[in-house]
C-alpha cells in the first residue's frame, strides 16, 4: 500500500468566472494537474480532490451558482474522495485527515489554486499535523494581488495598474521562500513526475522548524 497522496485543492470553474482569470499565472493548470494526477495513479498513490464552496454567498464560490466543480478536462476515478471545505486550508472544514490516517498516508503533494492562500495554507497545516508535504508549484496558479489599502471596490484595470500589485512572479517567489525549508519541499511537475532527475529546490536546512 502507497504511503503517500496528491491532493488537488480548488481547481474549479468558480476561478474561471472571473475576470482576473485571464490574468493568472498558470494558462495550463489543468495539464499539470493531470500530469501529476496520472504519476501519482501509476505509482498507486491516493489522489484527492477538493473543491472550496461558500455556501449562501450568491457569489461564485455559491455552489447555486453552479461552479464548483472542477474544471473540464479533470475527473476522478473510482476510489478517489472528492471533498468540499468551507476554510482555507484543506483540513479544518473535512475529512481529509481522517481519510489519509484510514488509508496510512504520511506524504502528502499539494496542487491547485491559490498559490499563496489555500495550497500554501494546506502545506503548511499538513506539516504542523505531521505529514511530509511538498509543494509542486508549477501545478498552481495565483494572481496579481492588490495592496491592502486598494478599495474593495477597486476595478480590475486599477489593480493591474497600481504600482503596489503584486506579480505572479512575486507571489510565487514568496511563497516557496516562505514554504521550503520550514513546511515543504518545493518541487516541479517534471521532478515529481519523473520527468527529470531532479530532487527538488529545497534549500540547507530543510525540514526545520520554528
Amino acid at each position: 500500500m502507497s504511503r503517500a497522496a496528491l491532493v488537488v485543492i480548488d481547481v474549479q470553474e468558480s476561478f474561471r468566472q472571473r475576470p482576473i482569470w485571464a490574468h493568472g499565472s498558470n494558462p495550463d493548470i489543468v495539464g499539470q494537474v493531470n500530469r501529476l494526477v496520472d504519476a501519482a495513479r501509476g505509482r498507486g498513490d491516493l489522489v484527492v480532490w477538493v473543491l472550496h464552496a461558500e455556501p449562501g454567498s450568491g457569489g461564485v464560490f455559491d455552489p447555486a451558482a453552479g461552479h464548483v466543480r472542477l474544471i473540464d478536462g479533470l475527473a476522478p476515478v473510482a476510489g478517489e474522495p472528492t471533498l468540499v471545505k468551507t476554510s482555507h486550508n484543506a483540513f479544518t472544514t473535512t475529512n481529509l485527515q481522517q481519510v489519509l490516517t484510514m488509508a496510512g498516508i504520511r506524504e502528502v503533494t499539494v496542487c491547485g489554486i491559490r498559490t499563496e492562500q489555500c495550497v500554501e495554507t494546506t502545506a503548511r497545516v499538513g506539516c504542523d499535523l505531521g505529514y511530509e508535504m511538498t509543494f509542486v508549484t508549477d501545478a498552481t496558479v495565483t494572481f496579481p494581488t492588490p495592496h491592502r489599502d486598494l478599495p474593495a471596490t477597486a476595478t480590475l484595470a486599477e489593480i493591474l495598474a497600481d504600482p503596489r500589485t503584486l506579480s505572479n512572479e512575486d507571489m510565487i517567489a514568496r511563497t516557496e521562500y516562505a514554504l521550503a525549508g520550514r513546511f515543504a519541499t518545493v518541487r516541479t511537475v517534471a521532478e515529481v513526475t519523473g520527468a527529470t532527475g531532479g530532487a527538488g529546490r529545497e534549500p540547507v536546512g530543510a525540514g526545520a522548524r520554528g
